[in-house]
């Protein structure tokens, strides 16, 4: 039997239909496979998320209790501790809304509060977003942290505490949302990789106000008061600090490529150099050569390149690894005692000071051939004004804004500083019941 022409005109549209519907679900499997994780991306900022995560209970702890007094020892560390708890629970409760949620060019909104409308398949360019809400807490916990070398020795645990689920909620949300959240400075072209402003400059100047708020330790024009507990344990944590910041730079591409490649080698160049110049200028100066500096300048050279490290090349990291050391070591050993203020570990000193010079930097080295930013070296002498721009209202902002949530906290206390006389006495044995050296006082009472 033979087809009429109702039978072909019936079987052309169905396999035009046929054809039609393959090709939807092809574009759709091809959209569903954009939209799905990358797994060496999801590998590598696995990796990094954990070395962010042990920069704070382990690297810092060590870094800040091995400068600080015998006798404050474990309250040092302790302050770093709590800070990573709170600053992680606070972060999942609402901070990460604050900062990364869909509100306006100043805040985000509270589609997020305690991670509500994210689901365990839900990507974030192509990683899991909760792998993402992850590794952004660990920032917002070691930024808190930091603060607290500024004041440590002289204030209440309590308020600490109190303090740091507040400005991680005041301070640090807001400010990140404005880099990193699709916030006003973004828009405007600021260059913050990693998080100078976000990080080290909101850090350092919050820890710069506490200082003048808290007052100066009582016995701080004694030479006591200036002799590390232990200079293996700093030395120690500032390597782990040193480890943990490939992670932090590294992991800020959020992908596992050149650029994350690039953000490693930056990031070591400046470190190593950062560590030789500040040893150096040492040598020269004070004739001898300290592992505290060495150690410093480190440190110093690592948070100059924070935000430049996704921009610049090997040349330009030698250049803010310099800078950076020879800033740090000012800022310590001078200024420091120009402003007369007792920033007990000098978080404004090496973290505010330096996260100012490495922004500014940042908008001077940034090579358009590493991301396609340029700045004043490459023909584009407006990204400094725009990074001068950023720098400053982020110090006026965590200026003020530290300042209000400190004397929340103090009331929400009643009080923030420490009696006289456990101060004096020590914070771990007064005010923690504990002391770092169990043996020796083991032995003594024995």
């Amino acid at each position: 039997m033979g087809l009429n022409s109702n039978s072909i005109d019936i079987i052309m549209k169905y396999l035009l239909g046929t054809l039609i519907g393959f090709a939807l679900s092809t574009t759709t499997a091809f959209a569903q496979e954009a939209a799905s994780i990358d797994t060496g991306d999801t590998a590598w900022m696995l990796i990094a998320t954990a070395l962010v995560m042990l920069m704070t209970p382990a690297g810092l702890a060590l870094f800040y209790g091995g400068l600080t007094q015998n006798k404050h020892v474990l309250n040092t560390i302790g302050m770093s501790y709590m800070a990573f708890c709170t600053g992680t629970i606070v972060w999942v409760i609402a901070g990460y809304s604050l900062a990364f949620g869909t509100g306006n060019a100043w805040i985000g909104d509270f589609g997020h509060l305690f991670l509500a409308n994210i689901n365990v398949n839900d990507v974030s360019g192509s990683i899991p977003t909760l792998l993402f809400v992850v590794f952004q807490g660990t920032f917002a916990a070691i930024a808190v942290a930091i603060v607290s070398g500024s004041v440590i020795e002289r204030v209440r645990f309590s308020t600490w505490g109190i303090f740091s689920i507040l400005w991680v909620l005041a301070v640090y949300a807001p400010i990140a949302h404005w880099v990193w959240g699709e916030g006003f400075l973004s828009n405007s072209g600021e260059m913050d990789f990693a998080g100078g402003t976000v990080i080290h400059i909101n850090a350092g100047v919050a820890g710069l106000v506490l200082s003048y708020l808290v007052g100066k330790r009582k016995a701080h024009s004694l030479e006591e008061v200036r002799k590390p507990s232990s200079i293996k344990f700093m030395v120690l944590g500032s390597a782990l600090l040193w480890f943990g910041w490939f992670g932090f730079n590294g992991g800020s591409q959020l992908a596992a490529d050149g650029i994350a490649a690039n953000a490693l080698l930056v990031t070591n160049i400046a470190a190593t150099a950062g560590a030789l110049i500040w040893l150096t200028i040492e040598w020269f100066i004070v004739k001898k050569p300290t592992l505290i500096g060495m150690a410093s300048g480190a440190i110093s050279g690592l948070v100059g390149i924070t935000p430049a490290s996704g921009f610049v090349d090997a040349s330009g990291a030698l250049a803010i690894g310099i800078i950076s050391g020879l800033v740090g070591y000012w800022g310590v050993v001078h200024l420091k005692s120009m402003m007369n203020h007792d920033d007990t570990l000098d978080a404004f000193g090496i973290h505010g000071l330096v996260g100012i010079a490495g922004a500014l930097l940042t908008g001077i080295f940034a090579n358009p051939d590493v991301n396609g930013g340029a700045g004043l070296l490459y023909g584009n002498p407006n990204q400094l004004w725009v990074q001068g721009k950023a720098v400053i209202i982020t110090i006026l902002y965590s200026g003020i804004a530290t300042a209000i949530v400190w004397k929340v906290s103090e009331l929400i206390t009643r009080g923030g500083r420490i009696r006289e006389e456990l101060e004096l006495e020590g914070m771990d044995i007064g005010y923690h019941g504990e002391h770092h050296m169990v043996v020796e006082e083991e032995k003594i009472i024995n």
